[in-house]
């Protein structure tokens, strides 16, 4: 068995070495690959018997393991991998990662010291894995990178080709062209830079769909120079109503952290004013996770763990009321929706597993419907499939 790690806070650590324990139980004969499998001797003091352990984006070093413990046969019905290649998700949506790694040194995370700065992907190739994702049956893409709007920085957004034209290496145009392909493309992790303004006019249009998600994480601009994140409340707030100007159909997704290190009740209360006036559609918060390695670790004045968790609760108790506001206002009107399963699907403001999902009766997965909405909860609507 291969198990795939995450390293990034503690609760995944423990959640990753568990599922390590798990696979041991029920197999004997476990790989382990994925951010934990980079820090040194954390698995193999836990789980010794594992047969090899490599790092994430490893995929020789797990074939490597695995051939040396099971000797693959040659098979050729299962040596023509599909051009698409071998995916995790359903049939009908895909994640396609633009790049690797990340320019930022925010203080609460440690991604950069495991995956190291920003490389981007070629844009080709890029575009061809889209295309031959589309010609597999999907029909949604879910654009993914540590920082997706800083796509093509690291070559100096160079000039690359498509189909014999020529394309730039940078958001705006690589979105740009996915929307071409004629399925929903949904932008995950960007950074609020001024050139994200230039890919709402696509949405608009119809050719990408109209959602971000904008990890803003606070509000308040001590805690956000103590995080080391490029951005100001004020600034924020006023991106996004240029943003609801332009597309009025908009969603926008964020997370945030209660209880870094040094937040006062006063900051934390300057966190919920600035949610209060942002009206955002998807939220989520996080209680501060000291992670091993993270330079937030040494500044002063922590938190207490139950203070934490009150303030999440209590940012959370906000956003639920105007998410159910939010959602309130779709009743009466009919959204097409993208059918996951028979009777659950997602409308163009629910990325897969993290935002909520539309009720009806029947459908087939992978499919469209129109969907007339009848009633909502704080996460959910309900409707009737026409």
């Amino acid at each position: 068995m291969i198990v795939n790690t995450c390293g990034f806070i503690d609760a995944a650590v423990e959640e990753s070495l568990d599922a390590i324990g798990e696979a041991l139980a029920e197999n004997g004969r476990v790989v382990v690959t994925g951010c934990l499998g980079a820090k040194e001797g954390v698995v193999a003091k836990v789980h010794p018997s594992v047969l090899a352990i490599t790092g994430p984006h490893d995929t020789e070093g797990v074939m490597q393991a695995v051939h040396q413990h099971l000797p693959k046969p040659h098979d050729p019905y299962i040596d023509l991998v599909p051009p698409q290649g071998i995916k995790l998700t359903p049939r009908h949506y895909a994640y396609l990662k633009i790049s690797e790694g990340c320019n930022h040194r925010c203080t609460f995370c440690i991604i950069p010291s495991m995956r190291g700065d920003l490389v981007s992907r070629s844009i080709a190739q890029v575009m061809q894995e889209a295309e031959n994702l589309v010609n597999a049956g999907v029909k949604e893409l879910l654009v993914i990178s540590q920082d997706t709007s800083a796509y093509g920085v690291d070559v100096k957004y160079r000039t690359g080709f498509w189909q014999g034209r020529p394309l730039k290496t940078r958001m705006t145009e690589l979105c740009r062209a996915l929307g071409e392909l004629g399925v929903w493309v949904r932008l995950h992790y960007v950074y609020p830079y001024p050139h994200v303004d230039e890919v709402i006019p696509l949405m608009t249009a119809g050719k990408i769909v109209p959602y971000l998600d904008v990890p803003f994480q606070h509000a308040s601009a001590r805690i956000l120079r103590l995080m080391k994140r490029p951005a100001s409340a004020e600034k924020v707030l006023q991106r996004i109503r240029g943003w609801r100007e332009i597309c009025p159909d908009i969603t926008i997704r964020s997370t945030f952290i209660a209880g870094f290190p040094g937040e006062t009740e006063s900051e934390f209360a300057e966190l919920l004013a600035f949610l209060e006036e942002a009206q955002l559609d998807r939220v989520g918060c996080f209680a501060y996770s000291p992670v091993e390695g993270a330079a937030a670790n040494a500044l002063p004045d922590p938190v207490p763990e139950t203070v934490k968790e009150e303030r999440r609760a209590r940012f959370m108790a906000l956003q639920a009321r105007i998410s159910a506001a939010k959602l309130q206002r779709k009743v009466g009107k009919t959204l097409k929706v993208l059918i996951d399963q028979p009777g659950i699907g997602r409308s163009s403001a629910d990325a897969p597993d993290i935002d909520g999902v539309v009720h009806f009766k029947g459908g087939k997965a992978g499919e469209f419907a129109d969907v007339l909405i009848q009633r909502a909860d704080e996460h959910d609507l309900h409707g009737r499939r026409l």
